[in-house]
Order: structure tokens, then sequence, then C-alpha cells
């Protein structure tokens, strides 16, 4: 979307007794720093960690555009780290990180992590909002700024007990998409099922956020949001050249990169503001399923604080949610076995009669299982990042504050030494009474004190998706079982139509 350990204190010692204590799960030999804060003798610097070849100005780029660019690093990400471990150090270009992908690590770097954990500088989002004067959002704010924004949000958005209240109106919303799955069913076909699922997850974020719905089910759809779902695809994709090449230089020249990524980032905004505006106007009176409008009403954030906070939610809401039902669907086509299972578990728990609610949820633990098994098999985002705002020692190394971690979290779901048969689909390794799994070894949500803050809802809004498959009456399966060839445009996606048919039972 992670289990939160309490964090363990060394014991108290005099000044003259300099204790070292390890690290959870690493190498029995691997150091961390010493209660004096003091950084054992043993660890190794920067320099000595491996990596690829670093060339200068380019740096590993051309090693990377060999194994197939940008849009093949989560490959070349998993062949590093088979080759140099659970650590590597590597240089695109101007941005250079650590590649950490071992539980350990993780579970090292979330004790150590501070009151204002950093994450990765989104150079590009911030030249953006610098140029419109915009206000920074949540995955770019950095320090108390960032405390403030994000605890006028999480009070609502990661309690469980509050985000359920939402399932009738993420219900209302899978009750249309089952009707136009029906209706534009073409001998199993669905044209282009992404994009439908990105508008089934614009509805729902919509409605969530703004109480509005954009009609986007129906024949005749809304042109502003489809212009928005184009806006956020096109923001996506073109951030990524401006991380590994100076955005500075981008915007000077006025290149189509920068100008695409502004024009996406200017409708994406006013969009928005719109809805949000109306929002803010209205009546004080709020259902309890009302989150976003208890957080405009009570919180002391800017207007353009929550323009960009809630604008940030929303991108989230649209492109990520439809990738990981995109990919959901997928991995039950290819796995009839597993798909008959969990329609059994759904048809055990939700009366014929009823929808599917948050209540039904706590009962289906196969259904879970599914969901945490294909976000570990085919992850929306391969990795996530920190940046250290303090010395640190992880593994066998000291690294510098400031230095930009990237947490593999593909490479992680990829490793037989944290999971057996890594390329099945089996959701029963997730089941209680069988799980021997790492918590730090699946984080698609991310970590600590960072970690996606619409996590609760996208896990919500997923769960009940699975759930109206017994409403579709119709069997996932596959067309055609060759392998899907899967590239990084933002986040993961098929780089072809999907290979799969809705067959009516």
């Amino acid at each position: 979307m992670r289990c939160v350990w309490q964090i363990l204190q060394p014991p108290r010692v005099s000044a003259t007794h300099l204790t070292t204590y390890l690290q959870g799960l690493c190498n029995k030999h691997t150091k961390i720093t010493d209660l004096n804060g003091e950084v054992p003798h043993t660890a190794h610097s920067l320099d000595a960690i491996p990596g690829p070849t670093n060339w200068p100005l380019v740096g590993s780029l051309v090693e990377l555009l060999r194994k197939g660019g940008l849009t093949r690093q989560h490959e070349a990400l998993i062949d590093y780290h088979k080759k140099f471990g659970k650590i590597f150090r590597m240089k695109l270009g101007s941005f250079e990180s650590v590649h950490i992908g071992a539980p350990c690590l993780l579970e090292a770097l979330y004790r150590k992590e501070g009151s204002y954990p950093q994450r990765l500088e989104i150079k590009p989002w911030k030249a953006y909002r610098d140029l419109r004067k915009e206000a920074y959002g949540l995955l770019i704010l950095e320090g108390k700024d960032w405390q403030r924004v994000r605890s006028a949000f999480q009070q609502k958005l990661m309690k469980p007990t509050e985000v359920v209240k939402l399932d009738n109106k993420i219900n209302q919303v899978l009750e249309d998409f089952v009707g136009r799955i029906k209706n534009i069913n073409r001998n199993g076909k669905i044209e282009d099922l992404y994009f439908e699922l990105n508008k089934w997850s614009f509805e729902t974020i919509c409605l969530v956020l703004y109480d509005k719905r954009f009609g986007l089910l129906q024949e005749e759809v809304n042109e502003e949001a489809m212009n928005f779902i184009t806006a956020v695809k096109t923001m996506m994709s073109t951030f990524g050249m401006m991380m590994v090449t100076p955005v500075e230089l981008h915007r000077s020249l006025n290149t189509k990169t920068w100008q695409d990524h502004t024009a996406a980032w200017d409708r994406i905004f006013s969009t928005a503001k719109v809805y949000i505006d109306k929002k803010m106007k209205r009546d004080t009176n709020r259902a309890p399923d009302d989150l976003i409008g208890d957080i405009l009403h009570h919180s002391c954030l800017s207007k353009k604080e929550l323009y960009a906070a809630i604008t940030e939610l929303q991108i989230g809401g649209v492109e990520t949610t439809a990738n990981s039902m995109l990919w959901v669907i997928f991995n039950l086509s290819r796995n009839p076995g597993a798909q008959r299972k969990l329609l059994e578990e759904i048809r055990a728990v939700v009366p014929p009669e009823q929808d599917p609610c948050g209540k039904h949820l706590k009962s289906m633990p196969y259904l879970k299982a599914c969901l945490k098994e294909s976000m570990r098999l085919s992850p929306s985002v391969p990795f996530t990042s920190r940046t250290l705002d303090k010395d640190t020692v992880l593994g066998d190394y000291a690294i510098p504050k400031g230095t930009v971690l990237m947490i593999n979290s593909h490479a992680l779901g990829s490793n037989e030494a944290y999971f057996e048969d890594t390329k099945q689909f089996k959701p029963e390794r997730w089941l209680r009474e069988n799980s021997t799994i790492n918590p730090f070894a699946y984080v698609p949500f991310g970590i600590g004190k960072r970690m996606c803050i619409g996590r609760r809802l996208a896990e919500l809004q997923l769960q009940l998706a699975m759930c109206w498959v017994r409403m579709l009456y119709f069997e996932i399966v596959a067309t055609d079982n060759e392998p899907l060839d899967v590239i990084h445009s933002g986040l993961l996606v098929p780089n072809r139509e999907l290979p799969v048919a809705f067959i009516r039972r």
C-alpha cells in the first residue's frame, strides 16, 4: 500500500565503555554508529561502495543506455544488485545516488529516521512551482513545513477507521465502472483497458476529494477530466529526463520537455483549483465521509498549500491506483486457480444482495494476499527515495549527510533470498499461518514517516474493486502467455495492450 516495530533503545554505559550494537537482521559483522555518535573504524567511506563504471560528466548513463535507457532502469537496477550486492553507488549525469536492496538496510534506515526524514528533491516539480509561484506539496516539502502540512492530512487519511467511511463513495463509482465494462465488452476485449481504469480512479478520487462526479464512465465523457488524465500522464513521462539532466538547462533553453512538463502542470493545477474553491465555499455541515472537507475547514494551511497538497493527492489517486489495478487484473488472468479461490472467498463473505464494504474486507485474507502478491510481483513504483539528513552508517559504509538513497522495492520483491519462486504469483505466501516474510522486504508505499499518505485510501479502493469482480459475471482470462514487456514511464507499464479478455461465466 507494514509492520511498525518499537525501536529498542541501546543500553546506558559510561563514557569510557564505547559499545556498538548490531543492526536487526544484517550481517553479524556489520558495524553501525556507536553510542557516542562516532563512526567505528571498520566502516568504509562512500567512495568504497561498489557500482557500475562512473565516467566523467556522464557517470553510468552510457552503460544504462546500453541496457535500454531510462525506460529499462528497473531491470538494470535488479542486475546491479545481483552483481554488486545489497548496496551500490551510481551516478547518472548530474544525479548521484546510493541504492539499497536488502531488508536489513531498510530496517536500519527506518530505525535511524529523524523527525523530518527527507525525500529525493524533485527538481522539475520545484522549478515549476517556483516559476508559477505555487506552494510545495507533501512530495517536495521538507522539515517543519512538511510536518505541519502532513499533520493536517494524516489524522484522517492514515486512520483506517476514518478511511473506511469512504466505502460507499468508492462503491458508487465501482457500480458505474462494472456497468461500463459490460457495455464496452466486445467479444471479451476491452479497448484500452488502462485508460478505462484511469477514468475509474479519476472518478473515485474526485468524488472523495470534491464530492464531484465527472461522468467519465458514461457514454459522453467530460473533456476537462480527460484533459486532466492526459496531463498527468504527460507530466509523469517528462520529469524523468529532467532528473538526470539539469532542469535549469531545460528551462533556460525552453526545451520541448520543459514546455510539455509546464503545460501539463498548468492544466493539473487549473483544474484542481476550480473544484477546491467550490468545495471550500460549501456549507460547513458535512457528512461523516467528507474527510477532505474536514481538513479544508479545520486546518491552518494557506489556500496555496491546500492547492498543492490536494493536487498531489489527486495525481497519486489517479495514475498509481489505476496502474496497480491493471497489474492485479493481469496477474489474476494468468493464474486462474488464484482467481477461482478469490471469487470463492468473496462469495462466501459478501451476501449476494449486498455491496462489499469495509466490514467485509476484514474477513478476506486471501483477497489481501492477492493484492500484496500483485504489488510485489508487478509494482507500480519500482523505487522510492530518501535524502540522508545526517551522517549514517548502513551496512559496512559510512554515508554522509545529503546523500540520496534509492530504496529498490522492485529489486527486493524479485530477490530469491527474500521470496521463493519470485516469478510465480503465490498469494498463499502472505497468509499469516504460512508467512515468514520480513516486513522490510515489502515496501510498495515506502517506509516510515514519509510513506505514502494515500496508502489506506488506495488499499481500500483496490480491495473493493477486487470484490466487485463477482458483479462482472466475467472470468478474466489471458489471451496469450507470452512474456509481457514492462517499461518505466514514471510508473511501470506494459509496452502493449494488456493480453486479457473478460469472458462471461
